[in-house]
């Protein structure tokens, strides 16, 4: 689904213009942004029944070039990660 898409739906289901249903949608997702920037990299981000978004460290490790077979180093990293509510995975039937 586009952004646009998404934008339609909510603002259907709601009864709102396309121009409200956007400026709610950008306000939702600015905060999620803003809550994680606030995090400074570690630690978990609830919202209620939707999930949480959890920030993990990655550990350097060396790696294989697929194409040469030559060993590589990565870097330490970090990694935003996802996990969806029960009622979220409910309502898509996992």
């Amino acid at each position: 689904m586009s952004k646009a898409d998404f934008v339609e739906a909510v603002a259907q289901r709601g009864n709102l213009s396309k121009a409200d249903a956007k400026r709610a949608i950008e306000l939702v997702f600015g905060t999620i942004e803003a809550g994680l920037k606030a995090m400074k990299g570690r630690g978990k981000l609830p919202i209620g029944t939707f999930g949480t978004f959890t920030i993990t460290r990655r550990g350097a490790r060396m790696a294989r070039n697929p194409k040469t077979g030559e060993s590589i180093k990565v870097k330490a990293s970090r990694s935003l990660r996802f996990k969806p509510s029960g009622q979220l995975k409910d309502a898509a039937g996992c």
